[in-house]
């Protein structure tokens, strides 16, 4: 250990004041550079680039989102026109099924009292012998 010269405080203090002196002119230097202001005015416009582009996808985004909801609305109104439709048709078909049904049970009927009459006027011919 006798050949390591340990510095004294004052020395000390003024070595590091000098290596913050010379960090500190270093970066007043950089900042001073046009280059480093062209970069960094490259970069502003690159970000609002950026953000112009997002907002105009965003503005898409929403426009294709109403787009779709407008067609789903004209799909369901479809489907709710198809759907009466069919309870249309459905009730029609029922409502002819309902005259069809009573006008046999008419015929029949029909049918019925021409067999009780013809009966009848057959036991009334038995009856009076002619």
């Amino acid at each position: 250990m006798g050949n390591y010269k340990d510095p004294n405080l004052q020395q000390r203090q003024n070595t590091a004041a000098a290596a913050k002196m010379a960090l500190l002119q270093k970066f007043q230097a950089a900042s001073d550079d046009p280059t480093i202001a062209e970069r960094q005015a490259a970069r502003v416009a690159v970000n609002e680039a950026r953000l112009v582009r997002m907002a105009e996808r965003e503005v898409a985004k929403s426009l294709l989102e109403a787009e779709r909801a407008a067609q789903a609305v004209k799909a369901a109104e479809l489907v709710a026109q198809a759907q009466r439709d069919a309870e249309q048709l459905e009730a029609l078909a029922a409502a002819e099924k309902a005259e069809r049904q009573a006008a046999l049970e008419a015929e029949q009927k029909a049918e019925r009292d021409a067999r009780y009459a013809a009966r009848k006027a057959a036991k009334k011919v038995r009856r009076r012998g002619y």
